[in-house]
């Protein structure tokens, strides 16, 4: 069983607690793709200095936001971890990968999968975003996961495409035209199956000065292209930015 790969645009963690037009959307995608036998993570939330990976059989929840409604840091998702699948990620990716069990699930991961998958019986491991990598480099770790999907592991890659939390406007339904032809020049790349277009984002020009400012919510969508293969198909959805600067723009793989 191939399983598809999967970019979600994870947005306010409030989508952990609401229902709303992408959470339902997550919810299809949850009974639509093959059960996965885990899911291997890469949360725009975990940005760390090298790669690391946990091989904590019962992960902790970490409520990595502030300033929300007492509910949203009672929700529990208490999936397993799984030893095996970090020692795979270890074995596949041609550069160190550290053990680090003091992080655990952050809310980029079990904000998405606590829809998804309600049961929480699914083991569920993260990958750090190593910040000292070109977009090159986490494009091969994307590929160099790849041969994973074939022994059932979903990976999931949860973030933003545009995310500039300094210019969101709380009021705004719609989006600022940079942003829309940032979102659109990536997705039209990305259909096209021009995966490498979308690792070289500033060849979208000017729009991709204001996209965002740090990558760490945009990097995500790299490891999941290069563990797609040519020619797959390609589904978008959730296709739209919200407040001004914040794209819930996701895509399914395969």
């Amino acid at each position: 069983m191939k399983m598809p790969v999967l970019f979600v645009g994870h947005g306010s963690p409030m989508n952990a607690i609401e229902d709303n037009e992408f959470t339902r959307m997550w919810e299809v995608i949850g009974r639509e793709i093959p059960k996965p036998k885990a899911i291997l993570a890469v949360s725009a939330h975990w940005y760390t200095d090298g790669s690391r990976t946990s091989d904590d059989e019962n992960p902790k929840l970490v409520y990595d936001m502030y300033g929300f409604p007492k509910a949203l840091y009672e929700v529990e998702y208490p999936v397993k971890g799984s030893p095996e699948l970090a020692e795979s990620i270890r074995e596949l990716v041609n550069h160190p990968v550290e053990i680090d069990n003091k992080w655990g699930i952050d809310h980029g991961t079990w904000s998405v999968l606590c829809k998804m998958y309600p049961e929480a019986d699914i083991p569920v491991l993260q990958l750090s975003i190593d910040y000292n990598l070109p977009p090159e480099a986490h494009y091969k770790i994307g590929e160099k996961l790849k041969s994973l999907r074939a022994e059932g592991v979903l990976i999931f890659a949860s973030g933003n495409i545009v995310h500039n939390l300094s210019l969101v406007n709380w009021n705004m339904e719609a989006e600022y035209p940079w942003a829309h032809e940032f979102d659109d020049y990536i997705k039209t790349k990305i259909e096209q199956g021009d995966f490498l277009a979308a690792v070289d984002y500033k060849s979208a020009g000017s729009c991709s000065e204001k996209a965002f400012y740090t990558p760490d919510h945009y990097y995500p969508l790299l490891y999941a292209l290069g563990a797609a293969e040519t020619g797959e198909s390609v589904q978008v959805f959730n296709d739209k930015c919200v407040m001004g600067a914040l794209s819930m723009t996701s895509y399914r793989i395969g």
